[in-house]
């Protein structure tokens, strides 16, 4: 006879799967406080030979994605086919308090299944709605302390389902068998920043797009390349952005989002463009940052950033097109800290935006024959590529989990780093058992703290 599965226990319309503090709601609209302990504070450090080291694990409970979406916007989620809350770890911001931050999930759960020799998108919770999650990390324990849903104009959820048919993949459920609508209210969202008048940006990959809400978390404005043409949405749609982003690749769009001290934002586009064909974006090591003003309303730079060879990323790895780049942090002036993984690797650079390498209107922002994305030495063929400094190779470091693309810098030496566990989703048909519930991955969303030997700001 086979085990029975484990008995998920509600406490407060939240469910748990293992022993936990106890919930309460922060207030009528936002969300839940969670507590958890899987990493002692007292546990032994990971230390390197050049001193950069692990200081703190914090790990997030399991909690019912239902109960969890329910909670801010009530009957979205009907089924959550044992899906636990994830994906948090999209991207890290201070949230002023000592050991307080903003993160954001993506779209929400999602795989690929291969029917055929088609490759299926899959969203098997598709009432999910994506939000900022405020956490408190205490030792070894992180708490859930507000959320904050995404809806459009009309106080409705925005969904994470794609926006736009033969540009975005086609939703399916989760067995890769019916097709789901699309939305052009949808997002992905994986970027966030704060600004001080309370409201957030954020960085989406679907357009790609540059999207602002409210302090509830009401779009305000999304910001799409010249020329996408989405109809339908229920919130301003500004076609501000180059025209040459239309050229990303599909799952690829803007990932990384800095707030710089005068108010500027640097937004990073995950992978090289599709620029000008599929063949030259899978090989480039060339992608590009933005940088918006959210005074003026309109892109005012644009810089080239080069990857490191796939294999110094990730040894052993040989293809180029695993390269991402997923997170940046302003560390004051005109320097930024620029995060380039593979999903198993990941390494911090440091780069200076200064005027002389700027691209914004130039050969290269365009179409151009051979374009950026085709140049196997675009600093030889005259473009000014963003000079950088290695800051720290995460995967020398022990205790850091694969798959960061959260990152913070807390004080002058310390890096704040945080997780997508893909909301313990794996791809293939074998996600889901016979009853259609979620076969966890068992990748749970972590929160560690790195000491580095030299300080950042």
């Amino acid at each position: 006879m086979n085990p029975c599965p484990p008995r998920r226990t509600e406490l407060f319309g939240v469910n748990l799967r293992r022993p936990a503090a106890l919930v309460l709601p922060l207030s009528a609209v936002l969300a839940l406080t969670t507590v958890v302990g899987t990493a002692d504070a007292s546990a032994p450090t990971h230390h390197r030979p050049d001193g950069a080291r692990v200081v703190s694990t914090s790990t997030l409970p399991d909690i019912g994605l239902a109960g969890f979406s329910n909670r801010l916007l009530p009957g979205t989620v009907r089924d959550d086919r044992g899906v636990d809350l994830g994906g948090i770890g999209s991207d890290l911001y201070p949230a002023g308090r000592p050991g307080e931050y903003w993160t954001v999930t993506d779209r929400g759960p999602n795989g690929q299944i291969e029917v055929g020799e088609e490759k299926r998108r899959t969203f098997p919770v598709p009432g999910f709605n994506p939000a900022i999650v405020k956490i408190r990390t205490v030792g070894g324990r992180v708490q859930v302390i507000g959320s904050v849903p995404l809806t459009n104009s009309a106080g409705a959820p925005v969904t994470g389902l794609p926006n736009q048919r033969a540009r975005d993949e086609a939703p399916y459920d989760y067995r890769a068998a019916e097709p789901l609508p699309y939305n052009p209210d949808g997002l992905d969202t994986e970027g966030l920043v704060r600004a001080k008048d309370g409201s957030f940006w954020l960085a989406d990959e679907y357009g790609p797009s540059l999207v602002h809400v409210s302090a509830r978390g009401r779009v305000l404005a999304r910001h799409v390349p010249k020329g996408l043409r989405l109809t339908g949405a229920n919130y301003p749609v500004v076609e501000s952005l180059p025209a040459v982003l239309l050229k990303r690749k599909v799952n690829r769009g803007f990932e990384g989002l800095a707030l710089l001290p005068g108010g500027d934002l640097v937004i990073g586009l995950q992978s090289p463009l599709l620029n000008p064909g599929k063949e030259a974006g899978e090989e480039s090591r060339t992608t590009r940052l933005v940088r918006f003003s959210p005074r003026r309303n309109k892109v005012t730079a644009e810089y080239a950033y080069r990857f490191d060879a796939v294999g110094t990323v990730e040894p052993g790895q040989t293809k180029t097109s695993e390269l991402k780049l997923s997170a940046l942090v302003a560390l004051g002036g005109d320097r930024l800290l620029v995060q380039e993984r593979t999903d198993k690797a990941a390494r911090l650079h440091e780069v200076r935006l200064r005027p002389g390498n700027d691209i914004l209107d130039s050969r290269w922002e365009s179409a151009t024959s051979p374009s950026l994305e085709q140049l196997a030495d675009p600093a030889a063929a005259g473009v000014p590529v963003l000079p950088k400094r290695l800051v720290v190779d995460l995967n020398k470091v022990p205790g850091v989990p694969g798959k960061i693309e959260g990152v913070a810098v807390d004080g002058p030496s310390t890096l704040v780093l945080l997780n997508d566990n893909d909301f313990g989703m794996t791809d293939g048909p074998a996600a889901f058992d016979a009853r259609g519930r979620l076969v966890d991955s068992g990748v749970e969303t972590t929160l560690v703290r790195v000491r580095l030997p030299r300080p950042l700001r």
